[in-house]
């Protein structure tokens, strides 16, 4: 997609297929509803539509709609309301219940998808000494940049029929256990992209979200996908922009979006280097900006970001809450270490979590919590959130908790264990709570504002945008074809005003 062409920028609905009502059909049937009319044009489905065994979705068996939670005939009833999808593709990694590693696993040496996968042993020979143990440990200099995700090396002992242990690369989870006199395995095993059956793969399942009814396909861990002897084996250049290029290519074909999702820090301009290739980024400096904005009275910050997608006309997809946590990582460079600290505090105290990366405590990522609980359950300030998000260039994705004022969950954190933070913002919601939750003023008055971003054919992606600050307020305006739309907000008492001229008095 051309970097200056036309796109849709149209609210954007998200949910697990089993949020609403347990399954896919109740999301469909809710946003068929009256009160949904004009409100979203797109719904992100998270990827537990898929068969899958581990992180809600994000370990894929494989692409196949899982019948417990959705149907054929959900997609095709989004689809009758005008609905597109956007659908995750994982890009770096499948799970050890994946047809392929299965075989892996069944055959050995004689697998057809023995290259499937990485073969540890293969990829460092002569790049390090052969342990004890049976894998080998690269040389110091060549991993001294590595970027890991967990302690220890990336790898998981396969264990093949003649008994031979293989290491495989695993960047992710990964649990191995003995049960009946045999080694069982959970996890997520790294894919080779040099294999030519990956890449068979990767065309057939393009293939597959396409006829679900996707317009967008989320890259998942892309940025893991490249590995190279002596490299980070994180973002590698040129080789995952390489890869990039391929895929796009078939996206093209297909007439999908690409959208390749990565958290990093604003100093490091991961965010910008997608840009530059001509991809949409993820706007996730936004979340956070707002918090800021709102508790510290101030919208100078939020207005800097603003201005630089206006001005390099940044294709984003924005948000308040999500699956995920409120990004903290990714603020780094644009607000102090102390602000990011200030920030992170006031969430703990109003019930939040912190995810630190890797577990290393210095290094913090992201704050669990839902946006309405972040914003200490204050309706006011949901709302405005919400307003400053519509008006924010970009297209706005709406988590589903956000909309319905979801509190924090802390007896799902409980339930969850150890690692269970993010249980803490994807309560499950049934029919008695969305129909209480449809009575409130705080989700009567995001509807509208999402149905009046909807309607108002001034919110296009060719749109002028104007954004400015005085004190304590902020002005955000849209202007297009002599209409304009402005939004007129007070940072302290969290009151706006909303309006519209058309040129014609």
């Amino acid at each position: 997609m051309e970097k200056d062409k036309k796109w849709d920028i149209r609210p954007m609905f998200n949910a697990y297929p089993d949020s609403i009502g347990g399954k896919l059909a109740g999301a469909a049937e809710l946003l068929g509803r009256p009160e949904f009319q004009d409100t979203f044009g797109s719904f992100y489905i998270l990827p537990s539509l898929f068969h899958s065994d581990l992180d809600r979705g994000f370990s894929v068996i494989d692409y196949g709609i899982n019948e417990e939670l959705a149907a054929r005939e959900d997609l095709e009833a989004l689809k009758k309301l005008g609905i597109s999808l956007k659908l995750d593709f994982i890009l770096n990694h499948a799970s050890v219940q994946s047809p392929q590693f299965r075989d892996l696993l069944e055959n050995g040496e004689e697998s057809v998808y023995k290259d499937f996968f990485i073969d540890w042993n293969l990829f460092w020979e002569n790049h390090g000494t052969m342990t004890s143990e049976g894998y080998i440990e690269p040389d110091a200099e060549l991993i001294r940049e590595m970027f890991f995700r967990k302690p220890g090396l990336p790898i998981l002992m396969v264990e093949f029929p003649d008994g031979k242990k293989v290491p495989y690369w695993n960047t992710f989870y990964q649990k191995v256990w003995e049960e009946g006199g045999k080694t069982r395995y959970l996890g997520q095993m790294d894919l080779n992209e040099k294999s030519d059956m990956v890449w068979k793969f990767y065309e057939d399942t393009l293939d597959r979200l396409q006829s679900y009814g996707a317009g967008i396909v989320r890259l998942d861990a892309f940025a893991y996908l490249s590995k190279e002897v002596g490299k980070r084996n994180f973002l590698n250049e040129p080789e995952t922009w390489e890869i990039l290029w391929k895929l796009r290519r078939m996206a093209d074909e297909r007439n999908l979006q690409l959208l390749p999702e990565i958290h990093a820090s604003y100093e490091e301009k991961k965010y910008s280097m997608l840009a530059e290739q001509g991809y949409m980024i993820y706007d996730f400096f936004l979340p956070g900006l707002i918090i800021d904005a709102l508790e510290n009275h101030s919208g100078v910050y939020l207005k800097a970001w603003a201005e630089e997608i206006i001005e390099r006309k940044l294709r984003t997809v924005n948000m308040l809450g999500c699956h995920d946590g409120i990004p903290m990582l990714d603020l780094r460079g644009i607000l102090s270490e102390e602000r990011i600290q200030a920030l992170m505090d006031r969430i703990v105290e109003r019930g939040g979590y912190i995810k630190n990366l890797h577990g290393n405590k210095k290094m913090y990522y992201q704050v669990n919590a839902t946006y309405y609980s972040a914003l200490g359950e204050d309706d006011k300030k949901l709302l405005l959130a919400r307003a400053l998000q519509l008006f924010m260039p970009g297209r706005p994705q709406v988590w589903y908790l956000d909309l319905f004022a979801g509190k924090n969950d802390h007896e799902a954190v409980k339930r969850a264990g150890a690692d269970g933070h993010k249980e803490i913002n994807r309560t499950n919601l049934n029919a008695e709570q969305i129909e209480s939750a449809l009575q409130k003023d705080v989700v009567k008055k995001q509807l509208e504002l999402l149905q009046f971003r909807s309607r108002c054919d001034v919110f296009a992606s060719d749109s002028e945008i104007e954004i400015s600050c005085e004190n304590e307020k902020i002005f955000i305006t849209w202007k297009r074809a002599g209409k304009s739309v402005c939004l007129k907000a007070d940072l302290r008492t969290c009151d706006y005003e909303i309006t519209e001229h058309d040129g014609q008095s």
